[in-house]
């Protein structure tokens, strides 16, 4: 993929700079800096269990078995919801 960017004189000067003196091409350093960008980022992010763990077992059910018998435990609560 072909990139073109416009840029203020002195962070192009900057950036010239920069590359010359750790002997770099433009597009290698372009490249890394974009890179280091999105694992930043990436870190930033919340993953699912981070945005749910303040959640997790708060209301809990005292029940260690809701997973495994969810189906008999449904039936159980439907049967005695209708009993009247």
């Amino acid at each position: 993929m072909s990139i073109s960017i416009r840029l203020e004189k002195p962070i192009e000067e900057a950036l010239r700079k920069q590359i010359k003196t750790q002997k770099a091409t433009l597009s290698a350093y372009v490249r890394d800096a974009i890179l280091e960008k999105i694992e930043r980022e990436k870190q930033l992010r919340p993953n699912p269990y981070e945005l749910g763990k303040t959640l997790f077992g708060r209301y809990s059910s005292d029940r260690s078995d809701l997973s495994t018998n969810r189906k008999a435990i449904l039936k159980e609560k439907l049967r005695a919801k209708h009993r009247h």
